[in-house]
């Protein structure tokens, strides 16, 4: 292994307190015996007893540096290093005796390293440690059972250890996609909420101006009108905005529609209003009432009409709003991810609407919204906020002239 990638795992397990190969290292202490036993010189051929000494602790280091990583644990080469460290460890013990029983537990600490939990554990540490007890029994007395306990100690802990330790850290991971989870999805409800809020603000404040400025000339008292409108527009927008922060906008269905009668009036465009059906759910009224804003808004910027009709209606379990302008067919694009109609059609999805928007054959513009008459709870973290329950209704038409209703 490069030492550049020896000391970047080194790096990233002190930053992470996680357990690494290095931690199982420290562990090859308990070939001690076996080294003193070649010292001594009571080993017979000691030269091949250290080769093969060095050559397990080669083998024993490339093994669990390998298992901590998950790209290179499953490899074949990974389990040919086990399989030789495994037959180098049973060769090393048999060859020279008692002395060197210890490997067996090294053994084990690099069994559990690798294979870590499922069935794949139980059909190799079975076999394995029958074949450590043959071993045991065939180089040593009765009295070294713990041997072969030590052994099955060293497998059993040491996956359970990391297989725990592999376990929080997915939690940890899932912890933290879902924090930036929470805030991507409220970077979104913020930018869907500003972009509604503003683009009718400001819309309102530009027709609102045009008007003051062509009464000026000729009835001063109408124009001042305008302009104080467009205060109480201005003010009634940064309480708006600063609700909009919070995520406490409480919007009303009746507020909207009075504010897009005003707003498509102050434009020259003809209003009409249709609303039936029973009370709506408060979330059910604040969706409809994003429509209504974002589609008289789009109506005002975009399509050239005279006339704007809004109608309400629907059963006991679906509400249904249309706004339909005579225009040129022309709305609020989608290019902008997250904005406009494509955020209106996000937010009503998410709560079990259907969303529809597109020209007319002849002439003019259709927005269709349906929703549950009770949105889904989903909605809640899409959608801008709760509004009030609305007194039923059954309004046959409200226009700018009275008696002008179909």
């Amino acid at each position: 292994m490069a030492r550049g990638e020896f000391r970047r795992r080194r790096a990233e397990s002190r930053r992470g307190g996680r357990p690494t190969g290095l931690s199982l290292i420290p562990w090859l202490l308990l070939g001690l015996g076996a080294l003193s036993h070649l010292v001594s010189g009571e080993a017979p051929n000691p030269w091949i007893g250290g080769l093969g000494l060095l050559a397990f602790n080669s083998l024993y280091i490339a093994v669990v540096i390998r298992a901590f990583d998950a790209r290179t644990r499953e490899k074949p080469l990974t389990w040919w290093l086990l399989t030789a460290l495994g037959a180098l460890t049973f060769g090393l013990v048999l060859g020279y005796g008692e002395s060197w029983l210890l490997l067996f537990p090294l053994l084990g600490l690099a069994v559990g390293a690798v294979v870590r939990r499922g069935r794949k554990l139980r059909l190799i540490v079975i076999p394995l440690l029958a074949a450590v007890a043959g071993a045991t029994f065939a180089k040593a007395d009765w009295g070294s059972i713990g041997v072969v306990y030590g052994t099955f100690i060293s497998i059993l802990v040491t996956s359970a250890i990391l297989t725990l330790d592999e376990t929080v850290d997915q939690l940890r991971k899932t912890r933290e996609e879902l924090a930036r989870s929470a805030v991507e999805k409220e970077r979104l409800r913020f930018s869907r909420d500003l972009h509604d809020l503003l683009g009718h603000t400001l819309s309102v404040i530009v027709v609102k101006s045009e008007a003051a400025r062509r009464l000026a000339p000729r009835d001063l008292d109408a124009a001042l009108a305008q302009i104080t409108d467009i205060e109480s527009v201005g003010r009634q927008a940064l309480t708006e905005i600063r609700e909009a922060v919070t995520g406490y906008r409480e919007g009303s269905l009746t507020t909207e529609l009075d504010r897009a009668r005003d707003l498509l009036s102050s434009a020259g465009i003809e209003p009409v209003v249709r609303q039936s059906g029973p009370p709506l759910e408060p979330q059910t009224e604040a969706l409809l009432g994003w429509v209504v804003r974002e589609s008289s808004t789009n109506a005002v910027r975009h399509s050239g009409a005279t006339r704007c009709a809004i109608e309400i209606g629907g059963g006991p379990e679906r509400v249904r709003l249309t706004v339909t302008d005579n225009g040129t067919g022309r709305s609020a694009g989608t290019d902008t991810p997250g904005s406009g109609l494509k955020g209106l059609r996000e937010r009503l999805v998410a709560a079990g609407g259907t969303f529809t928007s597109g020209p007319l054959p002849q002439r003019g513009f259709r927005v269709t919204a349906e929703l549950p008459v009770e949105a889904v709870e989903s909605a809640e973290d899409e959608g801008p906020g709760t509004g009030s329950r609305s007194a039923p209704v059954s309004a046959p038409c409200s226009r700018s002239g009275p008696d002008d209703c179909p």
